[in-house]
């Protein structure tokens, strides 16, 4: 008999040892982080490691975050967003002009001359997408950060100094604001991936490039041209980005691991992305004063004369959400208060 309920109780602790075990390895959590730049980047070094480093240190490694750089889960960037919807990935960092009008709340941020700090533009759009984006442009995926790079600006292999130096010039955009507003300035817009650049370049299919000087360091185009043209103020344009993670995987995620997800996600994480990306912007420009290329800055005054070009994009802009039934003006005038807002502060 004795014999028989020892058996029958080792039988018993093996039981609960293994539901256990069942339990506590279901608990553990591996992320595929995706997006679409070399692992040496500014974004994925200064951003997202960051991010993913700080997420598995406060979930005491519950959760791992597997890195996969330069779209090694396969697809092209455009597809990217539609990975975290699909589950290819369980997170991705995404350039919403990739697609094209498909994000269109989004875009306000992205109207030329609108954007004149990185971080409190990154924090009015986060606000703005809790606001109005989180249900609509966004329902398919949870968003954990909202973010604008630093000021957009013009790398050219001839100097431009006034928009009449644009005319004609094959210029690579990042999204179809930009296009648009290089159209209005007489270049000729083209869409290309920022990590085709280079190449383009180099065979002589660009004449130049609209990306934020942090940009420029991995792809090396102070190499590749020699003008470079910035403005004081507002910038000349913006791309806005998202940090997306697939929903099925968050809302299997243990309460206690969605917290962690939960308190490296929102406004703060926003902000300091947005922020780190415009802080690197000095660095990648003392390279090109260092090789002595010619930098272009031009001033709030004379920038004037590029704004008035400019205005026809944010009529067209108002008045394509008006076929969507969204009031663009409406959106342009919180995001002008909110990014004023953070300013004050």
């Amino acid at each position: 008999m004795t014999a028989r309920r020892t058996l029958l109780k080792g039988i018993a602790t093996a039981a609960v040892l293994a539901a256990w075990a069942g339990t506590a390895l279901a608990q553990e959590v591996t992320l595929k982080l995706h997006q679409f730049l070399p692992a040496q980047a500014n974004v994925p070094k200064l951003v997202l490691d960051v991010w993913a480093d700080k997420v598995e240190a406060d979930s005491k490694g519950r959760i791992k975050i597997d890195r996969f750089a330069a779209m090694a889960l396969g697809g092209k960037p455009p597809e990217l967003i539609d990975q975290a919807i699909d589950g290819v990935a369980d997170v991705v960092w995404a350039v919403n002009g990739f697609t094209p009008g498909r994000f269109p709340r989004t875009e306000v941020f992205e109207l030329p001359f609108m954007v004149k700090d990185a971080r409190a533009a990154s924090a009015a759009y986060w606000q703005m997408f809790d606001a109005h984006m989180k249900d609509t442009d966004f329902k398919d995926v949870k968003i954990l950060a909202t973010w604008v790079h630093g000021p957009g600006m013009l790398h050219t292999k001839k100097p431009v100094a006034k928009p009449a130096d644009l005319a004609g010039m094959k210029i690579r955009g990042g999204s179809r604001m930009v296009n648009q507003l290089l159209e209005k300035l007489g270049a000729v817009p083209v869409g290309l991936p920022v990590t085709a650049i280079p190449e383009s370049l180099s065979k002589g299919v660009i004449d130049g490039t609209t990306i934020p000087w942090e940009v420029t360091t991995s792809l090396k185009v102070q190499e590749l041209v020699g003008n470079h043209t910035e403005f004081d103020g507002g910038a000349i344009y913006n791309l806005t980005f998202v940090l997306a993670m697939n929903r099925a995987k968050y809302d299997a995620m243990p309460d206690d691991l969605k917290a962690v997800i939960d308190a490296n996600s929102g406004l703060d994480l926003s902000v300091f992305a947005g922020g780190t990306q415009a802080d690197a912007d000095g660095p990648a420009r003392q390279i090109a004063v260092d090789r002595g290329n010619t930098i272009v800055t031009i001033s709030a005054e004379d920038a004037k004369a590029w704004a008035d070009i400019a205005q026809p994009v944010y009529d067209a802009w108002i008045a394509d959400m008006k076929t969507k039934g969204i009031d663009g003006q409406a959106l342009i005038d919180e995001a002008r208060m909110l990014m004023a807002a953070y300013k004050a502060n």
